[in-house]
């Protein structure tokens, strides 16, 4: 067994469990999504998007795409989050957050796809 490909897996799934988490819920009510899961999630996400650097292949190039995505939307929803956390506009933002938060899960989902489609065609 491969410890450096567990590891990579393990932080690409974590990733897209970490943002689902964060996603799921009313997509209006602030206390369904919790600031410290997307914080958590935006760390994740980097630590992936680190792994992800050192494969020079045309899957690799896509795996780095995507999480340099998820990276984008992941970090503008949270410093949209602190812009208006606490104030009356809140609930109207958070909105989008959660959508920013949506789009980065797509992105964990389609490297996920990836990861496992290189896992299928891997030959001994």
């Amino acid at each position: 067994m491969n410890l450096e490909k567990v590891i990579f897996g393990f932080f690409i799934v974590l990733a897209l469990t970490l943002n689902f988490g964060y996603f799921i819920g009313d997509i209006d009510n602030p206390a369904h999504h919790h600031v410290y899961e997307l914080y958590a999630a935006i760390i994740v996400n980097l630590i992936a998007t680190v792994l992800k650097f050192g494969d020079r292949t045309q899957i690799g190039a896509v795996h780095l795409a995507t999480s340099l995505v998820a990276d984008l939307q992941l970090i503008t929803a949270a410093v949209l989050f602190a812009a208006v956390s606490g104030t009356p506009s809140e609930a109207t933002i958070i909105n989008h957050v959660v959508s920013l938060s949506g789009g980065a899960l797509l992105a964990n989902v389609i490297s996920v796809i990836l990861l496992m489609a290189e896992t299928i065609t891997l030959r001994r």
